[in-house]
């Protein structure tokens, strides 16, 4: 593991500290004052917990049974027993990285001091993150209200010592033998203690911030390919001139033209045949790239607003108040969180929609100023790139179908008492969906705008620095350039991770300098 140490204090914690935890296995600590804080809440919490008015969460059942008052007695078999019914989700296994993303903003509001649980039950969930263990999340519990319930009880119950978890070598094994095996002792849970484990929408927004940090780095490899493909098909960079965005002066728009024309600069493609009948101007895919990246850029941009003041949220039902008072309240509800999610994945199914636009033109013959049918070798004998159209136009389908809210439906629960859910775990699943096959999407009209452009080059055309750079990044990375029918899935299969990983970007740059 990562020997980086994320510090969690009293006043909530930022996206860098999430994805180092989740992605990068940095450790996790509990700082001197958010110990006192959990100490101090616990006191209140303890204090309300010996009187005999009954307190929700303190000494009460929950949510629809929230007027039964319960006896100390019993108390500690409540806590129990909402972590164990509440751990009730099916289906496949969540992925290892947004269950640590869950745990850690889970353990960032326990530091918060608003919660109410000991010192002890934060640190050991520090411990178990430490360890590399990650308790077994189902795909399907939750509904976003009250937060992620069944995710985050899957987790309580590890804690507990109850349960399977992932140990750190991948092996699904009891909870039990995890913990004994790491020396961490399982939490005996006191009043307040279980429900606080459970309240939260750390799920949800622990994907949208990773959802954030990839999306910002494919609108960046989309600016790049959208380049590639205007240079290709010999169009015109003149409607990337900064004076033209000033006068409609969305920020994303701007930076995303700025982008384009530094991937541009020096190339002796663009505007070749821009006198050349019937062409005037180029399509709207082409022309009009910048817009529609940029309108995600910005997209992003709220998305970040919104994740930045969930990560300084304290986020439990009830919360302990610094002045001694336990109340109830509604912070849990996922809507703000579920909005931005399932705006990020219409934004990014229309990236994917303009971009296979670029690329069918780039394999139209009719359409692509002078390249071969399909950028085949032999058109007629070798097919080309055509049904990797067929799967980035499937790829395309299926984003559209993605991009379908989830945070506009609701199904009442609770006997009613949750009458009114947010979905943002299933707004949050669906756009990590769309993030993948972005990232295919963009991956094809790169293979495509590289082929078109290298074959632009054998025709006695100059293409620009950058684009040679990433020709020849990419051919290094093992993805084949213009020929013969080939085998055609290893290359595409190549080109995404070429994408994923980031390795477009570092090619242009060597070029360009930093892009935004």
């Amino acid at each position: 593991m990562d020997m980086h140490t994320v510090v969690v204090g009293t006043s909530g914690t930022t996206a860098e500290d999430v994805i180092a935890v989740a992605r990068e296995g940095a450790r996790v600590e509990l700082s001197a004052a958010a110990v006192e804080a959990l100490s101090a809440a616990r006191e209140i919490v303890d204090a309300l917990a010996a009187k005999p008015e009954p307190v929700y969460g303190v000494s009460t059942g929950f949510g629809a049974l929230a007027s039964r008052h319960i006896s100390p007695g019993l108390r500690a078999q409540l806590q129990r027993n909402i972590v164990r019914s509440h751990a009730a989700g099916m289906g496949p296994h969540v992925e290892r990285e947004v269950v640590r993303a869950l745990m850690f903003l889970r353990l960032k509001t326990l530091a918060s001091g608003h919660t109410g649980v000991r010192p002890e039950v934060a640190q050991t969930m520090a411990d178990v993150l430490n360890a590399g263990i990650t308790p077994v999340v189902h795909e399907y519990g939750s509904l976003g209200c009250s937060g992620d319930l069944a995710p985050l009880s899957h987790c309580a119950l590890t804690l507990m010592g109850e349960g399977d978890a992932e140990g750190p070598d991948g092996v699904v094994r009891p909870a039990a033998e995890l913990l004994a095996a790491h020396g961490i002792a399982p939490v005996e849970l006191r009043e307040k203690e279980g429900l606080a484990l459970l309240n939260g929408t750390d799920g949800m927004l622990g994907m949208l911030v990773m959802a954030l940090a990839d999306l910002k780095d494919l609108y960046t490899s989309a600016d790049i390919t959208a380049a590639l493909s205007l240079e290709a098909l010999l169009g015109t960079d003149r409607v990337l001139a900064p004076e033209l965005h000033a006068i409609r002066p969305h920020p994303g728009q701007g930076v995303s033209a700025g982008n384009m024309l530094r991937v541009l600069a020096g190339s002796g493609l663009t505007g070749h045949h821009q006198d050349d009948a019937p062409r005037v101007q180029d399509a709207y895919s082409v022309r009009c790239a910048p817009q529609v990246n940029g309108a995600g850029r910005d997209t992003l941009a709220h998305g970040r607003l919104v994740a930045d003041r969930e990560l300084a949220s304290a986020v439990d039902n009830p919360v302990v108040l610094r002045d001694g008072r336990v109340e109830s309240n509604g912070n849990f509800h996922g809507a703000p969180v579920a909005y931005v999610l399932d705006f990020l994945a219409i934004a990014a199914a229309d990236l994917g929609s303009i971009t296979e636009r670029r690329t069918d033109r780039l394999l139209d013959k009719n359409r692509s100023h002078g390249l071969p049918p399909f950028l085949a070798d032999d058109a007629g004998v070798d097919s080309g790139l055509m049904i990797a159209q067929y799967t980035q136009a499937a790829l395309v389908s299926e984003m559209k179908r993605l991009a379908v809210p989830a945070s506009v439906d609701s199904i009442p629960s609770s006997a009613m008492q949750e009458d009114h859910v947010s979905m943002g775990w299933s707004a949050a699943r669906k756009l990590r969906t769309a993030v993948t096959a972005l990232a295919r999407i963009v991956a094809v009209e790169l293979y495509a705008a590289t082929r078109a452009v290298e074959l632009r080059a054998a025709e006695g055309l100059t293409p620009g620095p950058a684009s040679l750079a990433v020709i020849e990044a990419l051919r290094a990375a093992g993805v084949q350039g213009p020929g013969p029918d080939r085998f055609l899935s290893p290359d595409l299969e190549a080109a995404d991770a070429f994408v994923r990983e980031g390795k477009l970007i570092a090619a242009v740059e060597q070029v360009t300098g930093p892009l935004d």
